[in-house]
């Protein structure tokens, strides 16, 4: 079944020039806040908090060998967990029980066994695991407390398992392999500088060689490395001046070639073929939007891709001889590929994806090549909630207070929702920054605007999705800029005529939290109320106290609180230094074992808050790290927002009692 891709390669050659001649089409966006509208829905339903809690959330997957089973975590039980299922559907079965979560199956070659990862109530600190998927006895492999160990691998015989490793004192990740029938493991990298971290493990089809990618801790720049796996010398690939990203995804079954995702031809990630001996590089696409390589078909012939335009993501298929690209027919959201060391089944015919969108969670599908048809294996949405009762957002632009950029957001109005300038909104934050707001599935923004509550989310500069320049240019300026993009997005909404000014919300997670920290101390007179959920406060304390791959992040892209001119910056950007001008009260949650973002830069706020006179409300889940992963926890965190924003800035068809 292998194909030896240089018999194509000629004909790659000629036809990239029509494949990247080709653009994706434009996406439909509102420009004029008077055109937002809502849209009339006379059965509408009431959302609950624990209906969309107890909806499913469906994690990593991974195939059986025979292609007849899909292995996927879920937290059906309460908790991320191991669980199979036939892949032309059927009853889900639970394969491991813990009261910590997991996450990234890789099933073996051999079908005996999968390995996964999980970390201690949120600590990150992972370790390796396997379950036999015959008799479900789980190994701990790595057994290490001290040293995280994420993201297995195996060799394509099932002898070795490559992983990514992290002694909780150091910044860089490194990459071991372990041998199996020895249960020893040995370094692939070793002595990485401490601003430099590897990543993407990638198998050869022959099991000699792996390609991984290493990236600065700027995030400006990476490269992509082959290894020798019997000696463990490396070779860079991708040499080049100035600052450009380089990912590896995916070994062509010949090995001659790597499928590769950078942002050099344009600036803006694309998808192309990296001859291994040559070094040279063959564009198959030339867009941008954000592009992210797939994988190869076990045969060799195509390649597969995941276009990201504007927050809608869409699955494509490239055939390496003729140049045709055709995307999947797959409704409007977030498409993505599945599996975990291929998306496809050993013989080519099905191929593994998630679809999720803003009235559907993510859920588990497969892909018939040959037909052209889906099947769903995993069904999230239960527990009564309705996909017709959920909205659907509007994609909207407004330009950024300096005229620098256009900023796209998404826009929620309920349904049924009258414009009479009497209705609260929420600027709903997303975290990163290096992230993005996408049309997905959101529980609590979709129980928000079912009570009432207009919600815009927008993508403000340093978000992902709009090319390099878009994405660094908050460096060196995070909680500017980027703030003031925020605050724009509340400027905006208020124009559409539905919203009161004086019922405007700011809610957002970890660098989300800190941007609503930030809104409430730069900017106090716009905001009724503030959400910050596991945020930081304080550049300071963070720098401090993070884990620190984190830190060198923090100290390479906002600079060294031991630099005078470093310091005055992170003073006037940490808001802890600002709480006196807070007017808005606050409901702020923390994790307990939070590496990210600790507990105590939560507690900094709530003490100095209250100790100003003002009101701050917070819960710490010791249980929990960045982020809450226990349902009962999920569903505690997010009625206390719903009860405190009722309570403080209610909805103008709601008989609350308004509190002071």
């Amino acid at each position: 079944m292998r194909t030896n891709i240089a018999s194509y390669f000629a004909i790659v050659i000629f036809m990239s020039t029509l494949t990247i001649s080709q653009t994706l089409p434009a996406p439909q966006f509102v420009s004029d806040p008077k055109l937002v509208a809502g849209k009339s829905n006379l059965n509408v339903g009431k959302l609950s908090i624990e209906k969309l809690y107890m909806t499913r959330a469906i994690g990593g997957s991974s195939w059986s060998p025979d292609g007849k089973t899909v292995a996927f975590i879920s937290n059906i039980s309460g908790r991320n967990n191991l669980w199979t299922v036939p892949a032309e559907g059927g009853w889900p079965v639970q394969l491991t029980v813990s009261d910590q979560r997991q996450t990234s199956p890789a099933w073996s070659p051999d079908g005996h066994w999968i390995a996964y990862m999980s970390d201690y109530d949120g600590d990150e600190q992972w370790d390796i695991f396997m379950v036999n998927v015959e008799t479900g006895d789980v190994v701990n492999l790595t057994k290490t407390r001290e040293i995280a160990e994420i993201a297995p691998h195996w060799s394509p015989d099932g002898a070795k398992l490559a992983y990514e490793v992290k002694p909780k004192t150091s910044s860089t990740w490194e990459i071991d392999v372990f041998d199996m029938a020895y249960r020893k493991a040995t370094h692939l990298t070793i002595n990485t500088p401490p601003e430099l971290s590897n990543f993407g493990i990638i198998w050869s089809y022959d099991g000699k060689s792996i390609a991984y990618s290493q990236r600065h801790a700027a995030g400006k720049d990476s490269n992509i490395f082959i290894a020798d796996v019997a000696t463990g010398s490396s070779t860079k690939l991708t040499e080049h001046t100035g600052e450009q990203h380089y990912t590896a995804t995916a070994f062509s079954p010949d090995g001659k070639h790597l499928l590769i995702t950078s942002d050099a031809a344009n600036g803006y990630a694309n998808v192309g073929l990296l001859d291994v001996a040559s070094k040279k590089i063959i564009w198959l696409t030339n867009d941008k939007w954000e592009i992210d390589g797939g994988q190869f078909t076990p045969d060799g012939k195509s390649v597969t891709w995941v276009a990201n335009v504007d927050g809608n993501s869409e699955i494509f298929f490239h055939e390496l001889a003729t140049g045709k690209t055709h995307s999947l027919p797959l409704p409007k959201g977030v498409n993505s590929l599945g599996g975990a060391q291929s998306a496809f089944t050993k013989d080519g015919a099905r191929m593994l994806y998630y679809h999720n969108g803003p009235n559907a969670p993510n859920d588990l599908w497969t892909y018939n090549v040959a037909s052209g048809k889906s099947r769903q294996v995993t069904h999230s949405l239960v527990a009564g909630a309705r996909s017709e009762d959920m909205v659907e957002p509007q994609l909207v632009r407004y330009p950024s207070r300096d005229g620098k950029w256009q900023i796209s957001a998404f826009v929620y109005v309920p349904f049924n929702t009258p414009r009479d300038n009497k209705n609260p909104a929420i600027v709903y934050v997303h975290g990163g920054p290096t992230s993005q707001t996408v049309n997905s599935f959101n529980r609590i923004v979709q129980y928000m605007v079912n009570q009432g509550y207009l919600v815009i989310a927008p993508n403000y500069r340093g978000s992902t999705g709009y090319g390099k320049r878009f994405q660094e240019a908050n460096f060196k300026d995070m909680g500017g800029g980027d703030l003031q993009d925020t605050l724009a997005a509340a400027d905006w909404i208020q124009k559409t005529g539905y919203v009161d000014p004086k019922k405007l919300i700011i809610m957002g997670a970890s660098y989300g939290g800190y941007m609503s920290m930030m809104a409430v101390t730069k900017a106090p007179e716009v905001w009724a109320a503030g959400v910050p959920i596991v945020p930081f406060v304080n550049w300071f304390t963070e720098i401090e106290n993070e884990d620190p791959s984190l830190q060198q992040w923090d100290l390479a892209t906002m600079g060294d609180p031991k630099n005078e001119k470093d310091k005055e910056l992170l003073t006037d950007r940490s808001p802890i230094f600002f709480v006196d001008k807070i007017k808005a009260p606050l409901m702020l949650l923390a994790g307990g074992h939070d590496p990210r973002c600790p507990k105590s830069e939560a507690q900094q706020v709530a003490d100095a808050v209250k100790k100003n006179g003002g009101f701050a409300e917070l819960h710490i889940y010791e249980n929990e790290g960045h982020g809450f992963a226990r349902v009962e926890n999920q569903i505690d965190a997010y009625k206390r927002v719903a009860e405190f924003l009722k309570a403080k800035v209610p909805p103008a068809d709601c008989f609350c009692k308004v509190e002071p």
